[in-house]
């Protein structure tokens, strides 16, 4: 399932003839046999997808423990992190996978549609994984906000969509010192105790001490909130927003900064979506799905990995292409990478949002 990301294995048939053709590389491998069709589809519906994530985290934990600098990010600053910010900023969101309805009841949340979500930590300094959960859909993001962030340590900085607001969650952040900025909910009832600005001051409108109103949201959340009104560009054009955090000390603008970072997310998400296998699923039952997502991330680790090692000045797209090209060569793999490509300058990992194009990505 690893080499179906690494291939871009369009069926179980494509994948099983790929291997089939390069039996004698394949048992160089601890004298690895090609798996038939039959039996690669069997052991995607009957082994447990638990062992693909926790293969996953011991993954990652070891790249963390042998190169301590790979998880506290690249050399270079991200352009959507605030540089002032030195603590951990998270950004907490889900990325829907839309799947085949007929032949995926298990994964049914609307009449004629079906599919899996995948709930993510990133860590927008490193834009590495935190924590993942993949299911079914029909949950509400809310419901998992707990989970998600459940390991944030004290001080630390976590950023999400209104989708994930739960009041009752966000007090239990403030009771822990953990910072969270989200937006407010359009039909959020609240009293203003006081403005901290009198007027309107360059791109930030309105910025209150509040407390909720209603009696069940004051209940959950009884202590005061800092409510931010500003104008926002997105897309070129400016778009008024509110924000709400639970930090009364910051700079308006660096809520607003703070928000913005979240895009992060969207992005890894738009990354694995176009070079690894997310959209064209191998297997019918959940289980399979799961183990397809969490091949797909433990591809993305093992890549990221490859190209912190030999200081890959390139995207990440074409770190996916040139490994793909060469996956049956035998050649020193990192030497190969540190003196890639022709073109000068320095590349961002991270792909640009407005290059991509995925079909299916909510």
């Amino acid at each position: 399932m690893l080499f179906a990301q690494l291939a871009a294995a369009m069926s179980l048939n494509d994948l099983c003839d790929n291997l089939r053709n390069h039996r004698s590389w394949l048992a160089t491998i601890r004298g690895a046999l090609c798996p038939s069709r039959n039996g690669l589809s069997n052991a995607n519906r009957e082994r447990n997808a638990d062992m693909a994530e926790e293969l996953f985290w011991e993954t990652l934990d070891h790249f963390e423990s042998q190169s301590p600098s790979f998880g506290h990010g690249p050399k270079k600053r991200k352009r959507g992190l605030p540089r002032r910010f030195k603590r951990t900023v998270h950004a907490v969101d889900s990325s829907t996978i839309k799947l085949v309805a007929n032949n995926m009841n298990w994964a049914k949340h609307r009449r004629r549609k079906a599919a899996a979500k995948l709930h993510l930590r990133l860590n927008v300094g490193s834009f590495l994984p935190g924590f993942a959960i993949v299911e079914k859909a029909k949950h509400g993001d809310n419901k998992r906000a707990r989970q998600l962030c459940a390991h944030i340590q004290a001080g630390e900085i976590v950023v999400f969509d209104k989708a994930y607001v739960d009041y009752d969650h966000l007090y239990d952040l403030l009771e822990r010192d953990v910072n969270w900025v989200t937006r407010a909910k359009s039909n959020m009832a609240f009293c203003v105790k006081r403005r901290l600005i009198k007027k309107p001051e360059g791109q930030i409108l309105r910025d209150d001490i509040i407390v909720l109103k209603s009696a069940k949201s004051r209940t959950a959340y009884p202590g005061e909130l800092r409510r931010v009104l500003a104008l926002v560009e997105v897309k070129g054009k400016k778009v008024q927003m509110e924000f709400i955090t639970n930090n009364l000390e910051w700079a308006a603008s660096s809520v607003c900064d703070i928000y913005q970072s979240r895009w992060e997310i969207e992005v890894f998400f738009k990354q694995i979506k176009q070079n690894l296998k997310l959209c064209d699923f191998l297997g019918n039952n959940a289980n399979a799905v799961r183990w397809q997502v969490w091949m797909a991330l433990l591809a993305y680790v093992l890549l990221r990995y490859l190209g912190y090692q030999s200081d890959w000045n390139h995207s990440f797209s074409r770190l996916c292409t040139m490994v793909r090209g060469v996956l049956w060569e035998k050649l020193a793999l990192r030497e190969l990478l540190v003196s890639y490509g022709t073109a000068g300058g320095h590349f961002r990992m991270l792909g640009r949002p407005d290059q991509v194009y995925l079909p299916g990505f909510t």
